[in-house]
């Protein structure tokens, strides 16, 4: 079973900046893709950002680029989501995801497990 449990979240005014992180447990942290995720009114759930087991290759929705960085300590089982001149419209409640996989990580890769989440409110 896999864990992941996300802090780092909190209010924070526009043009601001938080760093979200992720701890897994997992046994073989590098072997999978961690992304992070938020919620679009009345859609699915967005892939904000995603990094691969090795950290060569990353994904950002377009909203979030060059804003957003995420990266990972393999050594510490732990993602982070460093978030830049944050806006009122990156408020939001954003969760941590893994997926066992080596390839590379697009929009369209789908995610196995889910942390609870953790809020990020920005206000203007």
């Amino acid at each position: 079973q896999v864990r992941l449990v996300e802090s780092g979240g909190g209010l924070v005014q526009a043009g601001g900046s938080l760093r979200l992180s992720c701890a897994a447990s997992v046994r073989t942290f590098s072997s999978y893709a961690m992304g992070w995720f938020r919620h679009r009114p009345g859609k699915e759930r967005e892939l904000v950002a995603a990094v691969s087991g090795n950290a060569g290759d990353t994904y950002y929705t377009d909203s979030v680029k060059d804003r957003f960085t995420i990266s990972r300590d393999n050594a510490k089982n732990t993602v982070y989501l460093q978030m830049n001149d944050l806006k009122p419209e990156d408020t939001n409640v954003y969760y941590c995801a893994a997926v066992p996989t080596l390839g590379r990580v697009v929009s369209s890769t789908r995610f196995d497990y889910f942390g609870q989440g953790i809020q990020v409110t920005v206000s203007s």
